[in-house]
């Protein structure tokens, strides 16, 4: 007790001191308030303390919002006849992107803004698609049971997305700072950063970015089926029945995922398949085969190398290629004999080309020319590039003859790239194998070269390596009355075991342009035009146009 009456005047008395040194400090103000620093660095230690603090608070709460997001920011909810997961992400660019496993996914310009919204399509909800399979009249409906399904998801998302964001930022806060008062300012300042990044997506909000989609994986042939965003304004009711169709489609491939996809087969496209480079690969037939069901194929082309070693016991292996169910175009590989190519001549549904031959198969002309070299023959020096060289020389020369007779080809057949160069300017496509990958090119004087990769997956070569070639073959759609290649879907399978199927559309850019209006009859013909340039070999003039596609030089010759 005595201590705490005599502790109280000990306190009062240094106050007093600490109040009179203030007061006669140098440098005092009149008034008794103290002067400003002279040091200029004592004036710049606060504000520099007080900004590392605020960016070091800005971080937490950066890091805390992400972290809450990432663990209960995601929203599962039913999309029509889809179970979807919903979630906000960090971004610097925006947008809205739909992952739709395994098609693919579609990107959308929807807004602008930190945040992101990522919508994956998780799975389809059996019952529910199987009433849309049933009865696809009940897809005309399914536009506004959608839309209230996103609103409603949407809705959930933010309230969880600001639960989930004040909620990491808070925690992080009081782990960094220990500080009650910290954490939740931690958390407020979340909340105004989420709200602040919402406001924004609000503002910029682009409801045509749905016109404008970028699509990735097998959804890249969604434009080809429904069309473009001209058309879909202006025929919004055929946009209608084609996305019902589209929708329908995706659905049976959900049910059915041991299959390939399917193809709506066009009446006025020719549809041709071009393989290459089997190697006596035995499942390749049965790959081929399914093709040639599914996309419903009218013509086979097969660029070489189907054997490996071109000796006569190997004959057998050819037998299957009579019964794949559409006609089989053939021309010699550099790992293909001569006795090779006499056994295919004597099968049935099989036409050998060879020397610039041609015939007309399924409505199109093909020529084509085989390899000069026989590369298993260990006594033979290999010929190299030249002889390459010279028998596409050969080809195209009689490319032109048939041109000149009035029966110009459509399409050109070589085994070698080297060979398949020397055709530019006769033809207006040119097909090779021989690298063992793709490669589509258009040349100088307007031919356009496709080189397949192995429809074999290597054959027997596959095992030789770490991870196992993938397997290549693409479905060339032709039109009927033209024979110009109007589009081309690209196959890959996941090599031996075939583990993955992956399906890339493309679409030369001269398919593009929309042909002029023919005048009728009777009507006054417009003012003479210049003429264009015509494509070698094609019937009909029109304009070559460039590829979109990057150019590649052909790669190493298989031995």
């Amino acid at each position: 007790m005595a201590r705490a009456v005599a502790r109280t005047p000990y306190v009062r008395i240094a106050r007093a001191v600490r109040r009179v040194r203030h007061r006669v400090r140098p440098g005092a103000r009149p008034g008794g308030r103290p002067a400003a620093p002279r040091d200029p660095a004592g004036t710049r230690r606060p504000a520099a303390r007080r900004a590392v603090r605020a960016v070091g608070l800005l971080a937490v709460v950066v890091a805390g919002a992400w972290l809450g997001l990432l663990v209960v920011g995601s929203v599962r909810t039913p999309v029509g006849p889809m179970d979807t997961s919903m979630t906000l992400r960090p971004s610097l660019t925006g947008g809205t992107k739909i992952n739709v496993s395994p098609l693919g996914a579609l990107e959308l310009d929807s807004h602008t803004g930190p945040i992101r919204l990522d919508v994956d399509v998780d799975q389809l909800d059996p019952v529910r698609s199987q009433v849309l399979v049933e009865h696809p009249e009940r897809i005309s409906g399914l536009q506004e049971e959608i839309t209230g399904d996103v609103v409603d998801g949407t809705r959930e998302l933010a309230l969880r997305s600001c639960v989930a964001v004040v909620t990491g930022a808070t925690a992080l806060g009081l782990v960094v700072y220990r500080r009650p008062r910290r954490a939740l300012a931690a958390g407020g300042l979340a909340l105004t950063l989420l709200a602040a990044s919402g406001a924004t997506a609000y503002a910029t909000w682009n409801p045509k970015s749905v016109l404008e989609p970028r699509f990735s994986g097998l959804l890249s042939s969604a434009p080809a089926v429904v069309g473009n965003a001209r058309s879909i304004v202006t025929e919004f009711d055929v946009y209608q029945k084609e996305l019902a169709r589209l929708v329908t489609n995706v659905t049976k491939l959900y049910d059915a995922t041991s299959t390939l996809p399917t193809y709506q087969p066009d009446p006025a496209t020719i549809r041709v398949l071009h393989v290459s480079d089997i190697h006596l690969n035995p499942a390749a037939w049965h790959i081929v085969a399914s093709l040639v069901e599914q996309y419903g194929i009218d013509l086979i082309i097969d660029s070489g190398d189907t054997m490996d070693h071109g000796s006569t016991a190997e004959n057998v292996f050819l037998n299957p290629i009579s019964n794949l169910g559409a006609p089989y175009v053939w021309v010699r590989g550099n790992h293909d004999s001569m006795d090779t190519q006499k056994y295919l001549g004597g099968l049935r549904n099989v036409h050998v080309l060879d020397g610039g031959r041609a015939v007309t198969v399924a409505g199109v002309r093909v020529a084509g020319v085989g390899d000069p070299q026989f590369t298993p023959d260990r006594t033979v020096v290999p010929a190299g590039d030249d002889a390459e060289r010279d028998a596409g020389r050969r080809l195209a020369e009689s490319l032109r003859a048939q041109t000149r007779a009035g029966t110009p080809v459509d399409v050109a057949v070589a085994h070698n790239p080297v060979a398949a160069h020397q055709t530019d300017g006769a033809v207006p496509l040119v097909l090779a194998g021989h690298v063992h990958r793709r490669v589509n090119e258009v040349l100088p004087n307007g031919t356009r070269l496709k080189i397949e990769g192995s429809t074999g997956g290597g054959g027997l070569r596959a095992v030789e390596k770490d991870e196992p070639e993938r397997v290549h073959a693409s479905v060339l759609y032709l039109d009927r009355d033209t024979r110009r290649l109007q589009a081309w879907d690209e196959i890959t399978l996941g090599g031996l075991g075939l583990t993955t199927a992956e399906v890339a559309r493309h679409v030369p850019e001269d398919a593009l342009v929309e042909p002029e209006p023919v005048p009728s009859a009777g009507s006054p013909s417009p003012a003479p035009s210049p003429s264009p340039t015509p494509v070698p070999g094609s019937p009909s003039p029109a304009p070559a146009a460039p590829s979109r596609e990057p150019t590649a030089a052909p790669g190493t010759p298989s031995r």
